[in-house]
C-alpha cells in the first residue's frame, strides 16, 4: 500500500488523522515546515503503532510540493493547510498532474463548491479530488442521508456547531471564520433579507451541554445541501461556549458591518491566544445539532432532531473522520471511480460513528413524538 501524505500533518487535525490511519496500518508521511514538530509526532506514532510505516517530509507546501509529490511514493494527499477561504486549487492540481488522490478539510464555501471545476481533469487522470471532508458537509450530509427516507419533502434545516472552550483549536479555523465576520453573506434558500457573519444570534439547547449561543457562519453546505436534498430553508450557525467571547465577536461583526476598516484575519493569532485566557471558565465539551422539518409521505408535518456531543476535549476528532475514512479507502483502492466533488454523501453515518467509538462522543435523537 502506498503512503498517505498529510500536509499540516502535526497540526490540530493532521495529527489526529495521522494517528487514526497509523492505527489501521495505513502508511503515513507527516509533512510540514517544522522538522522538530514533525519528528516528535513521527516518534510518538512509531512508539504507539510499531507495525505501521511512519515517516516525515519537511518542506514548504507553497514552494516545494511538486518535487516531493514526484519523489515520494504516494496514493493520497490529505490537505489540512487552511484557511481555504484564501486558497486556490494549486495543491489539488499538482496532485492531479501526478495522478495522486487528493482530499482536503476545507470549509470555505466557494472553495468546496467550486472543486467540480477539476472534475474533467480528475476523471482523465483516474483519481479522486474530494473537498470538504470534514464535519460540514461530511457529517451533515451523512445525517441527512440517514434521515431522508423519513421525508417526502424537507422544508427546513437548522444546524450548527458549538465547540468547548477548552477544546483544542487551530489558527486556520480562526482565520477562516474571521474572513466573513460582519460581512454580508451570499443568499441561501429561504432568505427573506440579508445575512451577516456572526449575527442573528440565538440560543440552542443541547443534551448534556445545556444552552449555547449561536451566530451565522458561512459554509459550503448552504449551497450544497439544498441542491442535493431539496431543502426549502437552511440556516447554519456556530457558537462559543464562553458568552463573553461569543458576544465580543458579535460586537466586532457590527464594527465590520458598519464599515470600520478592520482586517480581522490579520489579528487571528492574537485573538486565538486571547481566547485561551478564558479557558478556565469553560469546559472541553462541545456539540453539533441538526433540526430537520418537513412532510412525510402522508403529508404530515414531521421533525427530526439529531445531536452529537463530544466530551473531554474529543470534539476535534469529529472533523477528521471523513478524511480518515476516505484516505483509507483511497489508499487501499476501495473507492471506485474518479472525479472532483465536494464530500457530500461520501461517508455514511454508520462509518462516521464507528470511527468515533474510541472517543467520548455520543449521539442523541428526538423524532418529535
Amino acid at each position: 500500500m502506498d503512503n498517505v501524505l498529510i500536509l499540516g500533518g502535526y497540526g490540530n487535525f493532521g495529527k489526529r488523522i495521522a494517528a487514526a490511519l497509523a492505527r489501521s496500518h495505513v502508511p503515513v508521511i507527516i509533512a510540514g515546515r517544522n522538522e522538530q514538530k514533525a519528528q516528535a509526532l513521527v516518534d510518538q506514532l512509531r512508539q504507539d503503532y510499531p507495525a505501521t510505516s511512519i515517516d516525515k517530509a519537511v518542506f514548504d507546501v507553497e514552494r516545494d510540493l511538486v518535487a516531493h509529490l514526484q519523489r515520494l511514493k504516494l496514493a493520497v494527499v490529505v490537505n489540512t493547510c487552511g484557511p481555504f477561504q484564501l486558497k486556490q486549487y494549486d495543491v489539488a492540481q499538482a496532485c492531479l498532474r501526478n495522478k495522486i488522490h487528493y482530499v482536503d478539510l476545507a470549509d470555505g464555501r466557494d472553495f468546496v463548491t467550486g472543486i467540480t471545476a477539476l472534475d474533467d481533469e480528475a476523471k482523465a487522470a483516474g483519481v479522486w479530488v474530494i473537498s470538504g471532508a470534514s464535519t460540514v458537509p461530511g457529517l451533515s450530509s451523512a445525517v441527512l442521508e440517514h434521515y431522508k427516507k423519513d421525508f417526502a419533502s424537507m422544508e427546513s434545516l437548522r444546524f450548527g456547531i458549538s465547540p468547548g472552550q477548552k477544546a483544542e483549536r487551530g489558527l486556520a479555523t480562526t482565520q477562516g471564520i474571521l474572513t466573513y465576520v460582519g460581512k454580508c453573506l451570499k443568499a441561501v434558500p429561504g432568505d427573506t433579507g440579508s445575512r451577516y457573519g456572526w449575527q442573528d444570534i440565538y440560543r440552542q439547547a443541547y443534551p448534556v451541554l445545556g444552552n449555547r449561543w449561536m451566530a451565522n457562519c458561512d459554509i459550503p453546505d448552504l449551497d450544497l445541501l439544498p441542491a442535493r436534498y431539496g431543502i426549502g430553508r437552511i440556516r447554519f450557525s456556530a457558537g462559543m461556549e464562553n458568552v463573553l467571547l461569543h458576544f465580543a465577536i458579535w460586537k466586532l461583526s457590527w464594527a465590520v458591518r458598519l464599515g470600520l476598516p478592520l482586517n480581522l484575519p490579520k489579528y487571528a493569532a492574537f485573538l486565538l491566544r486571547a481566547s485561551h485566557w478564558f479557558d478556565r471558565f469553560g469546559s472541553a465539551d462541545g456539540g453539533m445539532h441538526m433540526i430537520m422539518r418537513g412532510k412525510d409521505i402522508n403529508g404530515k408535518s414531521i421533525e427530526r432532531r439529531w445531536f452529537i456531543v463530544a466530551l473531554h476535549g474529543d470534539g476535534p476528532q469529529i472533523p477528521c473522520v471523513p478524511a480518515i475514512v476516505l484516505a483509507r479507502k483511497l489508499a487501499s483502492g476501495a473507492l471506485p471511480g474518479a472525479g472532483a466533488a465536494p464530500c457530500v454523501g461520501m461517508v455514511t453515518l454508520q462509518e462516521y460513528l464507528a470511527e468515533l467509538k474510541p472517543f467520548a462522543v455520543k449521539t442523541y435523537e428526538d423524532n418529535g413524538h
